[in-house]
């Protein structure tokens, strides 16, 4: 038995025993460890590779829907609005780097927004223009009211449909605004070959020649691509901060109402931009007004939001996991190594350097996982497991993350050469000095060193898991 906190060091015979698979080498560890997460470059080649499939899809929406321009428009279409896709897909992967969601769903919702969203939003304007025309009113009314309502609606209806049947795919609200902002993305996308290849350019070469094509699509990309490129994932992602609210709450009414307000939020937003897009044909500078006084600033809101929650992703990890970490599971540096990004990529370098690429594929696996078990963790504190069947689901995954974490760890601890061998038993540490002699320590109020050391023999998770 230890002493009691008072004693500073004690020395003893010999560490205690891990009761861990000791291996040769950081390649035969991994090798036992469960398959490495993809890497960002390779996640991001293949969303492009499929995206891009998902972009002819979306051509072939425009086609279907009978807007003809020749090839020269449709070539000129989608040249011009796939630039941006690849700087906001990226953007939006950056922003879920913490936790990056699986492929399957990125992709599902991308898609849902430039075929599914895009072709009945197209169906409806369309129809809705008609029926103004008819009634002898201005299609503006259909740009100001009938637009935003159902190209936002349509543009949710993907992640909605994926909260349903998966509520796992959300852990916050990074997670909504990532699925939506990609749906809107993917809705932006077609629109735009709308836009810049038939209407702008192939309409006003039509009438006036290629030159004046070509000065209408330059006239047009500068505005729907450099100036209001972001306006779509933009309005969308409130809906996004709804879902993210609702994954985080066991409340009925707050799961239900809060995507209803984000949905609102984002209508009124896009109705706002469409009516001062409207009234520009009268004053340019009301558009200009509405961009640089209302516009931007809700942007750039936007923007450093999601920065603070991306960081507070780091934050509630490392609060978490201190429960783990006083039950043994993970040491007191391991869990301070996970609590920023610049941490973890200093972790990820060190794992490189003293156990090679195998160490920093399995610390990179290690740090997702760790932080898929502190949302978990979260999220039965939050109560949002209490249906028998998805508390067993939850208490499963648990037990599988923590598997997981324990083989990552085989790869890279001990391997320091620089370092002493060192246990943390979910109290105090055990390190071997180099004169061979064992000494318990207390953790310092602070972790100075973000590199993990090897544990005791895991002892039960708290009893709040089985309740």
């Amino acid at each position: 038995m230890l002493p009691g906190p008072g004693v500073p060091n004690i020395t003893e015979a010999a560490e205690p025993s891990t009761g861990q698979q000791e291996y040769p080498t950081a390649a035969l560890a991994l090798a036992a460890a469960p398959p490495a997460k993809r890497s960002d470059r390779r996640r991001l080649l293949m969303l492009i590779g499929v995206m891009s499939f998902i972009a002819l899809c979306g051509v072939a929406v425009l086609a279907f829907f009978g807007f003809s321009g020749g090839w020269t428009a449709l070539l000129v279409g989608v040249v011009s609005a796939v630039i941006p896709v690849p700087v906001l897909v990226t953007c939006f992967l950056w922003l879920d780097r913490y936790e990056p969601e699986p492929v399957k769903y990125l992709v599902f919702v991308f898609g849902w927004g430039a075929c599914v969203a895009t072709g009945v939003a197209l169906v409806v304007n369309t129809v809705g223009s008609y029926f103004a025309e008819q009634a002898g009113l201005k299609d503006s009314l259909v740009a100001v009211l009938l637009a935003p309502l159902i190209e936002e609606s349509m543009k949710a209806l993907g992640p909605v449909l994926l909260f349903w049947r998966r509520p796992r795919a959300f852990s916050g609200i990074i997670d909504g605004i990532v699925y939506c902002g990609l749906s809107a993305t993917g809705f932006a996308m077609v629109e735009n070959i709308l836009y810049l290849g038939f209407k702008g350019y192939g309409e006003t070469a039509d009438k006036t020649g290629p030159v004046s094509g070509a000065a209408a699509l330059i006239a047009i990309f500068i505005v729907r691509i450099l100036m209001t490129g972001f306006a779509h994932p933009l309005f969308t992602s409130m809906t996004g901060i709804g879902l993210g609210v609702a994954s985080r709450s066991s409340t009925k009414a707050v799961r239900f109402l809060a995507p209803l307000a984000g949905l609102l939020t984002a209508m009124m937003l896009h109705g706002s931009w469409n009516f001062m897009s409207v009234t520009a044909s009268a004053s340019a500078w009301v558009l200009l007004y509405g961009y640089f006084a209302v516009m931007m600033p809700i942007f750039l809101c936007q923007v450093g939001f999601a920065l603070w929650l991306r960081a507070g992703e780091g934050r509630l990890t490392e609060r978490v996991l201190g429960e783990y970490a006083r039950a043994g599971w993970f040491s007191p540096p391991e869990v301070a190594a996970l609590g920023t990004l610049g941490r973890r990529i200093s972790a990820r370098r060190w794992a490189r350097r003293v156990a090679g690429d195998a160490g920093a594929k399995a610390m990179r696996a290690f740090q997702f996982d760790a932080t898929r078990l502190a949302l978990l963790r979260d999220g039965l504190q939050r109560g949002l497991d209490k249906q028998p069947k998805r508390r067993m689901e939850a208490l499963a995954e648990e037990r599988q993350l923590l598997s997981a974490l324990d083989a990552y760890r085989q790869v890279f601890v001990g391997r320091d050469p620089q370092s002493p061998r060192a246990v943390w038993d979910g109290a105090r540490y055990h390190i071997t000095f180099p004169d061979g002699v064992v000494r318990v320590l207390d953790a310092p109020p602070t972790p100075v060193v973000p590199v993990p050391v090897a544990l005791t023999a895991a002892v039960p998770p708290p009893p709040m898991y089985y309740r």
